[in-house]
């Protein structure tokens, strides 16, 4: 399906022209592949950054960008001014923090100030990035999950599937008491180029490129790559249901068949060693204690141990069959991300 194809089906479904959109997190990795395709489709782009974020992705020289936190109600006020739609990606992706709740008070609260602020300003519809971390994983390790299947801060494993949980609940409040004409969107587990940071997913990639990797646990993943991911924004934004979700997502794969898939591009043995969850626990746990003396962030997490127990699996029909959604197979996000570190100096 070609963008102008799925501009004209948008504008048709909505009897809207493309007009000033809002991104939000355009400084990261989903964020900066937003940006591209709502600039290709016609958009005029306004993004929010804050005044320490990277600008290594903030290459175009056609976007405004406006400076400010999201948690800011002034900042963010001043930055909606004037748009007709917003997309706000924009989180604390991480699974470990010196203060894990800084994780849920950033998330919950910059998308309660965002949502209020699009109210506000009239925004005509708002795609809100969520995320299938909360979405309740497969209790048989292989029936992809869906959108009926909900998880509840009580049940979410760890700080950061909380923080969404809790931002997706404050959305949907305020579609059902306020008219916020919001669209849900929930990817999975985006790969591909420009994942600066990176993110946990790119960390995997990039020491398992190097050779770092050379034994995996039992679990798995749903992976898209991450201008697919994006382009289903697009898509929500022009087909989208006020109030509902939808997952955005591509192959369910198990981590050892990405990792081996990984060792096979770069020329390197894949890892044969499955580790028992007793074993690595104790390497998350001073990995975490070191994390605490050095500020970075550590490779092995506690939660991140404890969600490996699941296989996270999902199913993107519903966004196939009312978006028109569609993902190119995994190992392309594979390749690009690669091609991507290799590049950007990240697997010397």
């Amino acid at each position: 399906m070609t963008m102008s194809s799925v501009m004209a089906e948008a504008t048709e479904t909505r009897s809207s022209e493309p007009g000033p959109v809002l991104i939000t997190g355009a400084a990261g990795f989903l964020g900066s592949a937003l940006v591209d395709v709502f600039r290709a489709a016609g958009f005029p782009v306004r993004v929010l950054v804050r005044a320490s974020s990277s600008r290594r992705n903030l290459t175009w020289t056609d976007v405004e960008i406006a400076e400010g936190d999201m948690r800011d109600p002034a900042a963010v006020a001043a930055a909606m001014r004037g748009q007709r739609y917003l997309v706000h990606a924009a989180a604390d992706y991480r699974l470990w923090a010196p203060d894990m709740e800084e994780i849920v008070r950033t998330n919950r609260d910059g998308t309660r100030v965002m949502m209020q602020a699009a109210l506000d300003a009239g925004v005509e519809r708002v795609v809100y990035t969520s995320s299938v971390a909360t979405i309740r994983p497969p209790a048989d390790g292989v029936t992809p999950s869906d959108e009926t299947m909900p998880l509840t801060p009580e049940t979410a494993i760890g700080a950061y599937k909380r923080s969404k949980v809790v931002a997706e609940r404050v959305v949907e409040e305020m579609v059902a008491e306020s008219r916020l004409p919001a669209v849900i969107v929930n990817p999975s587990t985006p790969i591909g180029p420009r994942d600066v940071k990176p993110t946990p997913t790119g960390r995997i990639i990039q020491e398992a490129a190097l050779g770092k990797m050379p034994a995996f646990v039992d679990t798995g993943l749903n992976l898209a790559h991450v201008d697919d991911v994006a382009m289903g924004h697009l898509l929500a934004l022009g087909r989208g249901r006020v109030g509902e979700r939808y997952i955005l997502g591509g192959e369910n794969v198990l981590l050892s068949q990405m990792l081996a898939d990984i060792a096979g591009m770069v020329g390197r043995k894949a890892p044969t060693v499955n580790l028992p969850r007793g074993v690595v626990y104790p390497v998350a746990f001073f990995a975490e204690l070191a994390a605490r003396f050095t500020g970075k962030q550590p490779f092995a997490t506690i939660d991140g141990i404890r969600m490996s127990r699941y296989r996270m699996f999902f199913s993107d029909a519903k966004a196939r069959a009312e978006l028109g959604y569609s993902a190119r197979p995994y190992r392309e996000g594979l390749s690009d991300a690669i091609q991507w570190f290799r590049q950007a100096g990240y697997l010397r």
